[in-house]
Protein backbone atom coordinates (compact mmCIF):
# COMPACT_ATOMS: atom_id res chain seq x y z
CA UNK A 1 0.00 0.00 0.00
CA UNK A 2 1.31 3.64 -0.85
CA UNK A 3 1.41 6.42 1.60
CA UNK A 4 0.29 4.15 4.14
CA UNK A 5 1.27 6.27 6.88
CA UNK A 6 -0.06 9.64 4.71
CA UNK A 7 -3.56 7.81 4.35
CA UNK A 8 -3.47 7.27 8.63
CA UNK A 9 -3.28 10.73 8.80
CA UNK A 10 -5.69 11.90 6.91
CA UNK A 11 -7.90 9.80 8.47
CA UNK A 12 -6.99 11.03 12.05
CA UNK A 13 -7.03 14.46 10.96
CA UNK A 14 -10.64 13.79 9.23
CA UNK A 15 -12.06 13.28 12.34
CA UNK A 16 -10.36 15.81 14.14
CA UNK A 17 -12.52 18.16 11.77
CA UNK A 18 -15.53 16.63 12.41
CA UNK A 19 -15.02 16.99 16.40
CA UNK A 20 -13.95 20.77 15.99
CA UNK A 21 -16.73 21.17 13.95
CA UNK A 22 -15.27 22.03 11.45
CA UNK A 23 -17.59 20.41 9.05
CA UNK A 24 -19.84 17.38 9.68
CA UNK A 25 -20.75 14.35 7.66
CA UNK A 26 -18.81 13.93 4.25
CA UNK A 27 -18.51 17.83 4.09
CA UNK A 28 -14.97 19.08 3.09
CA UNK A 29 -11.53 17.22 2.35
CA UNK A 30 -8.12 16.94 2.97
CA UNK A 31 -5.02 15.58 1.42
CA UNK A 32 -1.20 15.62 1.32
CA UNK A 33 1.68 15.53 -0.75
CA UNK A 34 4.56 13.76 -0.28
CA UNK A 35 6.45 16.00 -2.61
CA UNK A 36 9.85 13.37 -2.12
CA UNK A 37 7.82 10.31 -3.48
CA UNK A 38 5.58 12.36 -5.78
CA UNK A 39 2.61 10.89 -5.09
CA UNK A 40 -0.73 12.41 -3.53
CA UNK A 41 -3.28 11.01 -0.70
CA UNK A 42 -6.37 12.62 -0.52
CA UNK A 43 -9.99 11.63 1.00
CA UNK A 44 -12.39 10.07 -1.29
CA UNK A 45 -15.82 11.81 -2.43
CA UNK A 46 -18.92 10.83 -0.24
CA UNK A 47 -17.60 8.73 2.42
CA UNK A 48 -17.62 9.37 6.14
CA UNK A 49 -14.78 10.49 8.20
CA UNK A 50 -15.73 8.27 11.14
CA UNK A 51 -15.95 5.16 8.47
CA UNK A 52 -13.11 6.08 6.47
CA UNK A 53 -10.64 3.28 6.10
CA UNK A 54 -6.97 3.56 4.61
CA UNK A 55 -7.77 1.41 1.31
CA UNK A 56 -10.52 4.14 0.90
CA UNK A 57 -7.91 7.37 0.62
CA UNK A 58 -6.63 7.14 -3.27
CA UNK A 59 -3.03 7.84 -4.55
CA UNK A 60 -2.44 10.50 -7.10
CA UNK A 61 0.42 11.93 -9.47
CA UNK A 62 0.47 16.05 -9.77
CA UNK A 63 -1.59 15.45 -12.85
CA UNK A 64 -4.53 13.73 -11.02
CA UNK A 65 -4.25 10.25 -12.07
CA UNK A 66 -4.93 7.91 -10.12
CA UNK A 67 -1.99 5.47 -8.93
CA UNK A 68 -3.99 3.59 -6.17
CA UNK A 69 -7.41 3.18 -4.84
CA UNK A 70 -10.85 2.14 -6.75
CA UNK A 71 -12.88 4.95 -4.84
CA UNK A 72 -13.51 8.49 -6.92
CA UNK A 73 -11.48 11.02 -5.41
CA UNK A 74 -12.43 14.34 -3.72
CA UNK A 75 -15.06 16.20 -6.06
CA UNK A 76 -12.34 19.62 -4.79
CA UNK A 77 -9.10 17.40 -5.98
CA UNK A 78 -8.50 20.39 -9.01
CA UNK A 79 -8.11 22.84 -6.39
CA UNK A 80 -5.85 20.35 -4.24
CA UNK A 81 -3.71 20.31 -7.36
CA UNK A 82 -3.48 23.63 -8.24
CA UNK A 83 -2.84 24.50 -4.49
CA UNK A 84 0.46 22.08 -5.13
CA UNK A 85 1.59 23.31 -7.99
CA UNK A 86 1.37 26.93 -6.80
CA UNK A 87 2.94 26.64 -3.69
CA UNK A 88 5.69 24.56 -3.31
CA UNK A 89 5.98 25.25 0.36
CA UNK A 90 2.78 23.28 0.89
CA UNK A 91 2.65 19.66 1.48
CA UNK A 92 -0.79 19.53 3.38
CA UNK A 93 -4.51 20.72 2.15
CA UNK A 94 -7.68 20.99 4.32
CA UNK A 95 -10.85 22.05 3.24
CA UNK A 96 -13.81 22.97 6.26
CA UNK A 97 -17.37 24.03 5.88
CA UNK A 98 -17.18 25.93 9.20
CA UNK A 99 -19.62 28.37 10.36
CA UNK A 100 -18.37 31.27 10.91
CA UNK A 101 -15.87 31.46 8.58
CA UNK A 102 -18.49 30.19 6.14
CA UNK A 103 -20.61 33.00 7.31
CA UNK A 104 -18.10 35.61 6.43
CA UNK A 105 -17.61 33.57 2.80
CA UNK A 106 -21.28 33.79 2.19
CA UNK A 107 -21.34 38.12 2.63
CA UNK A 108 -18.24 38.02 0.56
CA UNK A 109 -16.02 39.59 3.00
CA UNK A 110 -12.50 38.70 4.35
CA UNK A 111 -11.11 38.54 7.52
CA UNK A 112 -9.23 41.44 9.00
CA UNK A 113 -6.69 41.70 11.84
CA UNK A 114 -9.25 41.61 14.41
CA UNK A 115 -7.40 39.12 16.26
CA UNK A 116 -3.27 38.44 16.52
CA UNK A 117 -4.30 34.88 15.20
CA UNK A 118 -5.01 35.68 12.15
CA UNK A 119 -1.46 35.35 11.89
CA UNK A 120 -1.83 32.00 11.28
CA UNK A 121 -2.83 32.83 8.05
CA UNK A 122 -1.12 36.46 7.27
CA UNK A 123 -2.46 39.67 7.53
CA UNK A 124 -5.93 38.42 6.67
CA UNK A 125 -7.92 35.55 5.53
CA UNK A 126 -8.41 36.45 1.84
CA UNK A 127 -11.09 35.74 -0.09
CA UNK A 128 -12.19 33.38 -3.83
CA UNK A 129 -14.69 34.20 -5.90
CA UNK A 130 -17.24 32.01 -6.19
CA UNK A 131 -17.65 29.19 -8.75
CA UNK A 132 -19.31 26.01 -8.70
CA UNK A 133 -17.74 23.49 -6.81
CA UNK A 134 -15.50 20.80 -8.04
CA UNK A 135 -14.77 22.93 -10.90
CA UNK A 136 -11.79 24.27 -12.87
CA UNK A 137 -13.25 28.04 -12.50
CA UNK A 138 -13.30 27.38 -8.42
CA UNK A 139 -9.40 25.60 -8.54
CA UNK A 140 -7.95 28.92 -10.24
CA UNK A 141 -10.18 31.41 -8.48
CA UNK A 142 -8.61 29.82 -4.98
CA UNK A 143 -5.19 29.59 -6.96
CA UNK A 144 -5.00 33.16 -8.01
CA UNK A 145 -6.33 34.82 -4.23
CA UNK A 146 -4.39 32.40 -1.96
CA UNK A 147 -1.38 34.03 -2.90
CA UNK A 148 1.81 34.05 0.14
CA UNK A 149 -1.22 33.48 2.52
CA UNK A 150 -2.17 29.76 4.74
CA UNK A 151 -5.68 30.10 4.19
CA UNK A 152 -8.45 31.61 2.07
CA UNK A 153 -12.38 31.83 2.14
CA UNK A 154 -14.27 30.53 -0.97
CA UNK A 155 -17.58 32.79 -1.58
CA UNK A 156 -20.59 31.15 -0.45
CA UNK A 157 -18.83 27.69 0.37
CA UNK A 158 -16.25 27.59 3.06
CA UNK A 159 -12.44 27.68 3.62
CA UNK A 160 -9.49 26.30 2.65
CA UNK A 161 -5.72 26.01 4.40
CA UNK A 162 -2.65 24.81 3.46
CA UNK A 163 0.58 24.19 5.26
CA UNK A 164 4.08 22.22 5.52
CA UNK A 165 2.24 19.25 6.87
CA UNK A 166 -1.12 18.16 8.41
CA UNK A 167 -1.30 19.64 11.46
CA UNK A 168 -0.06 23.24 10.40
CA UNK A 169 -3.33 23.13 7.65
CA UNK A 170 -5.37 21.95 10.25
CA UNK A 171 -4.67 24.82 12.94
CA UNK A 172 -5.04 27.17 10.42
CA UNK A 173 -8.33 26.41 9.83
CA UNK A 174 -9.13 26.11 13.51
CA UNK A 175 -7.48 29.48 14.27
CA UNK A 176 -9.44 31.14 11.21
CA UNK A 177 -12.84 30.03 12.25
CA UNK A 178 -11.63 31.14 16.17
CA UNK A 179 -10.99 34.39 14.85
CA UNK A 180 -14.05 34.30 12.41
CA UNK A 181 -16.46 33.90 15.37
CA UNK A 182 -14.70 36.59 17.31
CA UNK A 183 -15.00 39.10 14.61
CA UNK A 184 -18.79 38.10 14.43
CA UNK A 185 -19.52 38.70 17.90
CA UNK A 186 -17.54 41.60 18.33
CA UNK A 187 -18.95 43.52 15.69
CA UNK A 188 -22.44 42.29 17.07
CA UNK A 189 -21.51 45.01 20.30
CA UNK A 190 -19.58 47.68 18.61
CA UNK A 191 -16.73 48.57 15.87
CA UNK A 192 -13.72 46.31 16.41
CA UNK A 193 -10.33 48.04 16.57
CA UNK A 194 -8.21 46.36 13.77
CA UNK A 195 -4.35 45.49 14.82
CA UNK A 196 -1.75 47.66 12.09
CA UNK A 197 0.22 46.13 9.18
CA UNK A 198 3.28 46.50 11.90
CA UNK A 199 1.57 45.15 14.59
CA UNK A 200 0.92 41.61 12.61
CA UNK A 201 4.20 41.46 10.90
CA UNK A 202 5.70 41.26 14.35
CA UNK A 203 3.30 38.34 14.96
CA UNK A 204 4.14 36.53 11.81
CA UNK A 205 7.20 37.16 12.66
CA UNK A 206 7.18 35.23 16.29
CA UNK A 207 5.03 32.33 14.49
CA UNK A 208 7.90 31.44 13.44
CA UNK A 209 9.75 29.72 15.99
CA UNK A 210 5.64 28.97 17.80
CA UNK A 211 5.09 25.04 18.57
CA UNK A 212 6.92 21.59 18.56
CA UNK A 213 9.08 20.57 15.91
CA UNK A 214 6.77 18.81 13.19
CA UNK A 215 6.46 15.24 12.40
CA UNK A 216 4.22 14.22 9.83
Amino acid sequence: MKLKNERKRLIVFGKKMVAANLTNGTGGNLSYYNRKRNLIAITPSGVEYEDMRLEDILVLRLDGGIVEGDRKPSSETGFHLALYEKRPDVAAVVHTHSVYATTFACLHREIPPVHYLVGFCGKKVPLAEYATYGSNELAKNIRDSIKDYNAVLLANHGLVSVGSDLMTAFNVALEVEFVARVYYQAQNIGKPNLLSDQQMEEVIEKFKDYGPVKND
